[in-house]
């Protein structure tokens, strides 16, 4: 019920794409990517992903597929920064967090599983949480060094959008 509200301010000619992809910023892709920082995503994961946001895009947008407009365009429109870069901003600051933190502190079932180094086993993701932080860091140039610096590490590993 919530989203067909939503869909008021969406899909109204009169409200400007910015505004509209302020509201998706706020309320849309938080709830796509809720807890996204403790997954070991698969590319079918991601591939989903996208999909769904470009939908939405589109569909705030006013656009089809037919209208052939592309998705590059239409997130510059908007305002909106691509899903993968926003994933691996979010994995990145919760290994910050998971980093800094106390070693008395209480341990979430999240944290086990990303901070522990866990031999795969049947019936189990492909790739580790661990592997794909460390594939961040490789491609952002970070090291762990610069964790324990929250505003430089906040200022390295965001994307504006």
């Amino acid at each position: 019920m919530n989203w067909g509200l939503a869909s008021g301010v969406l899909c109204d000619k009169k409200v400007p794409p910015r505004l509209k992809g302020k509201f998706y910023r706020v309320v849309v892709r938080p709830t796509m990517l809720y807890v996204a920082e403790c997954w070991p995503i698969k590319n079918f994961h991601f591939q989903r992903m996208k999909v769904a946001k470009m939908r939405m895009l589109r569909w705030m947008c006013g656009h089809t597929r037919i209208d052939k407009i592309r998705n590059e365009v239409i997130r510059d429109k908007v305002g909106v920064a691509p899903v993968d870069d926003k994933m691996r901003e979010l994995r990145l600051r919760w290994f910050g967090h998971v980093q800094r933190r106390s070693t008395d502190a209480p341990v979430r079932r999240c944290e086990r599983l990303a901070v522990a180094g866990l031999r795969r086993g049947r019936g189990r993701l492909k790739k580790y949480w661990g592997e794909m932080i460390t594939q961040d860091m490789a491609l952002l140039q970070l090291t762990e060094d610069m964790i324990q610096d929250r505003r430089a590490w906040k200022s390295k590993i965001r994307v504006v959008g």
